[in-house]
């Protein structure tokens, strides 16, 4: 079975991570991804370590399933190069500071008279316009200005940056989503069109219920730790050996939850008879739960809780994580060839379709122009002018 987008084409002009993990979603699907990068270093999280035998596994990361091209940005041949290339493909993906693609000759409303089937995708810090549209933009930078920041830590505590970057991997997903969708259009219409996102809107699209809380009722969310924000017990208990999720939200999970600790008093205890009552009593009534759940260990309740009819899980460190026989049975690790750290393992892409035929990492994660020459014949260029490109350091190999 043909994958779902390998009749698509993309030009990746981004770099660090929320534009390659947009593009890596779509090398996924099956796109041709042409990742550029800029000669002599590449992209700067090849730099960015830890390192497997020298090379970045925050690179490994987020590049599989893609071609490499490397050129000099410095060398108008070299732009000449990448402007010959976007008008060819289908989508071309770009995370720039806003104008600079335009002082490239490689902005989407020069190439879209040459190509007006282009989809055109920028993802930016703030926006293409607007006050902040001219500032960069990093990840924490907006997971503190969209409001996430305010929302994740203890109440005691000062907002914490989430441990994933969301703004990063949000900004990549809704990009790599509005690019589908795109293409989808462009089989009614026979057009392109531009895609946007940034960091700042990815997050903000992703407040859900707190950014509706304020919108509906003026009610300004706040860190509320490890407790869910309207139901308990749902949150974090405490067994013999570490943390432990309990998600007893509903009525009846409560009365289960109670037959199975035998807190079978706290059924109608005026204190928690109902959720209201159990939300205004909440650290009192999680000590008493933590009492017993202390005595024995979070993997040992998760069975006796999920056997009760309660959802619960323990709290797991990156390394238990890979070890669980579910993520094991559900294949969130492949494995594929590296011409230079021989078999590496690679997370997997969390969709699972027909089209996959159960793989989603094809090829690992290219070298620095390792497909310069392969890319470049395809554009049509001779093995005499490819030599001469790499000669004149135009191009690199």
């Amino acid at each position: 079975m043909s994958l779902p987008l390998d009749s698509i084409r993309v030009l990746d002009l981004t770099r660090a991570l929320a534009g390659p993990f947009c593009t890596m979603c779509l090398a996924d699907f099956g796109a041709d991804v042409i990742k550029i990068e800029s000669l002599p270093k590449g992209d700067m999280t090849r730099g960015w370590g830890p390192y497997d035998q020298g090379i970045a596994a925050y690179y490994l990361s987020i590049n599989r399933n893609k071609r490499d091209l490397a050129v000099n940005f410095r060398d108008p041949e070299a732009l000449k190069i990448l402007r010959r290339l976007a008008l060819e493909v289908d989508v071309v993906v770009e995370n720039f500071k806003p104008g600079r693609a335009d002082e490239m000759d490689l902005g989407y409303d020069d190439l879209k008279e040459a190509n007006p089937k282009l989809i055109y995708a920028s993802i930016t810090g703030f926006g293409r316009d607007g006050p902040y549209g001219n500032w960069p933009g990093f990840d924490q930078i907006a997971q503190g200005m969209s409001g996430v920041m305010s929302l994740t830590g203890y109440p005691d505590g000062e907002p914490t940056r989430a441990g994933v970057p969301f703004g990063d991997v949000g900004a990549g997903m809704w990009a790599a989503m509005g690019i589908c969708a795109a293409v989808a259009q462009r089989h009614v219409t026979g057009k392109g069109q531009r895609v946007e996102t940034s960091l700042l809107a990815s997050l903000i699209g992703m407040l859900n219920v707190q950014g509706q809380r304020y919108l509906s009722a003026n009610d300004v969310a706040g860190r509320i730790g490890n407790y869910h924000m309207a139901a308990y017990p749902y949150g974090t208990c405490e067994a013999s050996d570490g943390q432990l999720n309990v998600g007893a939200a509903t009525q009846d999970m409560w009365v289960k939850l109670c037959k199975l600790l035998d807190l079978d008093e706290l059924i109608e205890h005026p204190d928690y008879i109902d959720n209201a009552k159990r939300m205004e009593n909440r650290d009192a009534l999680c000590e008493l739960l933590n009492r017993e759940f202390r005595t024995d260990t979070a993997i040992a309740w998760t069975h006796k809780l999920i056997a009760a009819g309660i959802p619960a899980g323990p709290v797991y460190s990156i390394d238990e994580v890979f070890a669980d026989p579910q993520v094991v049975h559900q294949n969130m690790v492949e494995e594929i060839d590296h011409p230079k750290l021989g078999r590496i393992k690679q997370l997997s892409n969390p969709l699972r379709m027909d089209a996959f035929e159960g793989r989603t990492v094809r090829t690992p994660p290219p070298g620095l122009g390792e497909h310069t020459r392969a890319v470049l014949t395809e554009a049509g260029y001779s093995d005499a002018e490819i030599d001469a490109l790499i000669e004149a350091g135009t191009v690199g190999e």
